[in-house]
């Protein structure tokens, strides 16, 4: 269990160094260049694309450091406000936004980190395991064409090689240097994750504000959104139920004048005066749905996630460990969260199977739920100036209300995972 611990621990390294020396130095030039041209006018449409690459790859970076290491790195961004016509703001307020985002200049922080000693520390694990193994290959006899090659001694670390006695010594400062990959290759990514988690992590003071200015913009939001919620209820409630109960009413009316000069119009007129009550009731009934679902209420979050997944045209495994429930808002923010990312996944992902995955943990309730469609997904900072992405940004704004954060990892491909916390309390 440890050399495969050790071995993947190597190969994790070597993408992230990878990762570092290639994606992390082209977005940090581009980035330079970029706002390098904000003056001339041509970096105000270039630096909010060439951001959200940035904030993509380090979303992605987080997402790592979450699967191989456990490690959290929270999502500070800043959330786009939207125009009066709610459509996404345009590109110089776009740009000024990003700039003005203190998370943007973190990342832009973490890009010369990345490109630069991150690496080295990543590098550690596999150049361990690499050079443990080319000790062992030395001492085994690839020694003799080497130092042929070399026309004399060959040095291996700080090992002369020259004759089978050199070799020897180079085979034990390969088993000396598997050793240690053995013991602290995992410890090196974990290093890496932490000196990524330093840079991208905001301080206490900045977290406070930050929270404070978030929490600001998400109560303006959840009144516009409970004013707009209002409204499509009395709209829904006017155009469909009502209108079918005053035409209920009025045939009733007709019915009684007409019960004794034609009986069968009456019966005509009493039959779809039913048709037109079970009607108002069934669209009462997918409004009251539509306002705080009866599974909801009465069986919770796992089971009404359950139900949503029943009612979708793929396949979707739903898997819930909960030991309690949370208040009532935080389960209808959660669940009608996770109904919009359920209907992107299906609508936009063009994938055969979803996974949700909803547990508790730290203090939080987490919902995870993953496809195996196109890719391609953005919300939020990541989204597209054209607008696309909103459904999940109007997510992020829905779980903003409870402090809460929502994470895209969407590489072109697929598999999408979008991850949901909400900090809460069970009962």
């Amino acid at each position: 269990m440890r050399v495969r611990r050790a071995a993947v621990a190597g190969a994790q390294g070597l993408a992230l160094a990878l990762m570092g020396l290639t994606g992390s130095v082209v977005l940090l030039s581009l980035t330079l260049v970029s706002l390098a041209l904000i003056p001339i006018g041509l970096g105000v449409f270039t630096t909010p694309a060439v951001l959200r690459l940035v904030r993509t790859h380090a979303l992605h970076r987080r997402a790592l450091a979450e699967r191989w290491q456990g490690i959290r790195i929270p999502v500070s961004y800043r959330p786009f406000p939207h125009d009066v016509r709610g459509g996404p703001t345009g590109q110089v307020e776009r740009c000024t936004l990003m700039l003005k985002d203190p998370a943007t200049w973190r990342d832009v922080r973490w890009l010369l980190v990345d490109a630069t000693g991150a690496p080295v520390v990543a590098m550690l694990a596999p150049a361990l395991v690499v050079e443990g193994v080319f000790g062992l290959l030395l001492a085994g006899g690839l020694w003799k064409p080497i130092v042929r090659a070399e026309g004399g001694a060959y040095w291996y670390t700080f090992v002369p090689v020259e004759n089978g006695t050199g070799a020897g010594f180079a085979g034990l400062v390969g088993l000396a240097l598997l050793a240690v990959a053995l013991w602290w290759n995992p410890a090196l990514i974990g290093a890496h994750f932490r000196l990524t988690a330093a840079v991208l992590r905001p301080d206490r003071e900045t977290e406070l504000v930050e929270r404070i200015d978030r929490l600001t913009e998400t109560r303006h939001t959840a009144l516009d959104t409970s004013a707009a919620e209002l409204r499509r209820i009395e709209r829904d409630l006017h155009d469909g139920a009502q209108a079918r109960l005053v035409a209920v009413g009025m045939s009733l009316g007709t019915v009684e004048a007409l019960l004794e000069k034609d009986p069968a119009q009456a019966r005509k007129l009493l039959a779809m005066a039913r048709e037109s009550s079970a009607e108002a009731l069934t669209e009462l009934r997918d409004l009251v749905r539509g306002i705080h679902p009866p599974v909801l209420a009465e069986r919770g979050l796992g089971d009404a996630v359950r139900a949503l997944a029943l009612r979708l045209p793929v396949g979707c495994e739903v898997d819930v460990e909960l030991p309690g429930r949370a208040a009532a808002p935080v389960e209808s923010a959660a669940y009608f969260a996770v109904s919009e990312v359920l209907t992107n996944a299906v609508r936009h992902g063009g994938g055969d199977r979803i996974w949700v995955d909803v547990s508790y943990a730290d203090g939080a309730l987490r919902i995870a739920v993953t496809d195996n469609g196109r890719g391609g997904a953005v919300a939020g900072p990541a989204a597209r100036a054209d607008g696309s992405g909103t459904g999940l940004s109007g997510v992020e704004r829905r779980l903003g209300t409870f402090d809460g954060v929502l994470a895209v990892s969407s590489p072109v491909g697929g598999p999408t995972m979008v991850t949901m916390e909400i900090p809460c309390a069970l009962s």
